[in-house]
C-alpha cells in the first residue's frame, strides 16, 4: 500500500486571522509525512483571495500568491474572487510569480485560447509511481466573465471530458471545484472516473467527507476556519484506491507561536502601505446614515449616475461602513468606506415597472435585513436610497424635474448585488448592463477627483 495525504483549504477570503497556524500545519504535516516516505499534495480551491481585505487590495492580490508560495502549496483553482472581482489584466498577471500550478480548464480567452497561465490537468507522480491527476473548474458567471472579456465554459461538461481525456493516464483523479455543494454532488453522479472532489464556493462544511457515486466530497467551510486532510490509501501492485477518508483540523485550536504573527505582520505592512496614496480631496465632511438619505449617499449616487449616465440611482445605505471627513482622502480610506467587491450596473425599466420598485424600496423591514454574500461585506442592508427619484408632494414619482410615465423606458443605475432578483425580483429578468471591472470605490474615487 502507498499513503498519500491531501491537505486543503478554501474561501479563505483574505481572512488571515489563523494564517500562522494554517501555514504551520502544512509544512510541518509535509514535513512530518514525507519523512516516513509519504507523499502529500496540498491544494487551494478558489477564494483565496478577497479585495475586501487592505492587504489584498495594496499588493494587486500578489500578496495572496506570495503566502501560498511561502506555504509550499502544489496547485490551486479560482474563486469567482479572483475571476471577476480583478479586471482581465490582473487576473492575467496574478499568478506571475506563482511556485505552484494553477488548475483550471472552463476559463478562455474569447478566441478561445487558453490562458498561460492556466492548465486544465496535471499530472503528479508519487514515491511509488502512483499518478494522481488534477483537474480544476470555477463557477459559471456566464455574463460577469463575458464583460470582462472571458469566455466560461459549463463547467460539469468540461470536467467530464478532461478526466475522460487523462483516464487512462492516472490512477485516481481528484477535482478542485469551486461550484459549490449541488453542483458537485451532481459531478459525482455524473463522472464516476473522479475519485475525491475538493469543494469551495458555497461554504458548506463536510466533517467526514460525502460519499456520492464512486467520489469522495470534502470542504473546509470559509475564513480559514478548518484545514481539510484526505488519506488515501492506493494497492501499488493493481492501482486500486482501497481505502479514503475525509477529516477537519479547526483551525484555532493549532499551535503557532509570537513570530509566526509577526512575520505575518510585516507582510500585510507592505500591501497597507501601498492604500496611502492620495485619491482626492474632500471639501465637506460627508457623514454616514444607516437608516436614511445622508450627504454621504447622495455624492455617491451622484457618482454612478455620472459614470453610467443613467436616469436615477437605487442603492443601500448599508453599503458605507463609515464616514468621510473633510480633507484628503486616501485610497485607504475609501477601501474602509467601500471594502466590497461590488460592481454598478444599469437596468432598462419602464416607468410602471420602476413605480413598482420604488414603493417597495420603502419598506423600512428591508433595512433590518442582514445581508451575506453577493460580494456584499456589510453587515444590515440599510435604507434603500434613490437618486434623482422621489415622490413629489402630490404622490406622483419623478426623474429629476420629469414625472414618471408608465409606457416609458428609464435607465435605472444600481448595485450588481441586487440584480440576481433577491430583493427586486423583477431586476432578474430586465435586460441590464455590467460595468466592470470597476468596483463602486473605483467609481466614487473617479467622481471625486472629477
Amino acid at each position: 500500500m502507498e499513503t498519500i495525504h491531501i491537505l486543503h483549504t478554501n474561501d479563505i477570503h483574505s481572512h488571515f486571522e489563523y494564517w500562522p497556524q494554517i501555514h504551520r500545519f502544512l509544512r510541518d504535516q509535509r514535513q512530518e509525512f514525507e519523512g516516513k516516505g509519504e507523499s502529500v499534495f496540498v491544494f487551494d480551491i478558489g477564494d483565496h483571495v478577497d479585495r475586501s481585505h487592505s492587504f489584498t487590495e495594496g499588493t494587486g492580490g500578489k500578496g495572496n500568491i506570495y503566502l501560498l508560495n511561502e506555504a509550499q502549496y502544489d496547485a490551486v483553482t479560482i474563486g469567482n474572487n479572483e475571476g471577476i472581482t480583478m479586471s482581465k489584466q490582473a487576473l492575467s498577471s496574478l499568478y506571475e510569480k506563482a511556485r505552484f500550478d494553477v488548475i483550471l480548464g472552463n476559463l478562455r480567452h474569447q478566441n478561445g485560447g487558453l490562458p498561460t497561465w492556466a492548465t486544465p490537468s496535471e499530472i503528479y507522480t508519487t514515491a511509488q509511481n502512483i499518478k494522481i491527476g488534477v483537474i480544476g473548474a470555477t463557477a459559471y458567471y456566464k455574463v460577469f466573465y463575458e464583460a470582462l472579456g472571458w469566455e466560461i465554459l459549463p463547467p460539469r461538461a468540461q470536467l467530464q471530458e478532461e478526466a475522460k481525456k487523462i483516464k487512462e493516464k492516472c490512477d485516481i483523479i481528484i477535482c478542485l471545484s469551486h461550484l459549490g455543494l449541488k453542483e458537485d454532488r451532481l459531478l459525482a453522479e455524473a463522472c464516476p472516473a473522479i475519485d475525491l472532489i475538493l469543494g469551495a464556493h458555497t461554504h458548506h462544511i463536510l466533517p467526514d467527507g460525502e460519499e456520492v457515486n464512486h467520489s469522495l466530497l470534502a470542504a473546509t467551510g470559509k475564513f480559514g476556519d478548518f484545514i481539510g486532510h484526505v488519506t488515501l490509501q492506493i494497492d501499488v501492485k493493481t492501482k486500486e484506491l482501497v481505502r479514503n477518508e475525509a477529516e477537519l483540523y479547526r483551525s484555532a485550536s493549532l499551535p503557532t507561536t509570537t513570530a509566526d504573527y509577526e512575520a505575518l505582520e510585516n507582510v500585510m505592512t507592505k500591501g497597507k502601505d501601498a492604500l496611502k496614496e492620495k485619491a482626492f480631496y474632500n471639501s465637506i465632511e460627508l457623514k454616514q446614515n444607516l437608516f436614511g438619505q445622508s450627504e454621504l449617499a447622495s455624492y455617491f449616487g451622484r457618482a454612478l449616475i455620472d459614470y453610467t449616465d443613467a436616469d436615477c440611482a437605487l442603492f443601500n445605505a448599508g453599503i458605507f461602513l463609515g464616514s468621510l471627513e473633510k480633507g484628503w482622502v486616501t485610497k485607504e480610506d475609501m477601501h474602509r468606506l467601500l471594502p466590497h467587491p461590488i460592481n454598478v450596473c444599469t437596468i432598462e425599466i419602464t416607468g410602471k415597472q420602476l413605480t413598482s420598485v420604488y414603493y417597495e424600496s420603502l419598506n423600512e423591514e428591508l433595512a433590518e435585513i442582514e445581508v451575506t454574500g453577493l460580494g456584499f461585506r456589510g453587515t444590515l442592508m440599510g435604507a434603500i436610497l434613490h437618486e434623482r427619484l422621489y415622490e413629489n408632494h402630490r404622490g406622483r414619482l419623478f426623474i429629476g424635474n420629469r414625472e414618471v410615465v408608465a409606457d416609458e423606458t428609464y435607465i435605472l443605475a444600481t448595485l450588481d448585488m441586487f440584480t440576481f432578483g433577491f430583493f427586486f425580483p423583477v431586476f432578474k429578468e430586465l435586460p441590464k448592463k455590467y460595468y466592470m471591472p470597476d468596483l463602486i470605490r473605483d467609481i466614487m474615487m473617479r467622481y471625486g477627483k472629477k
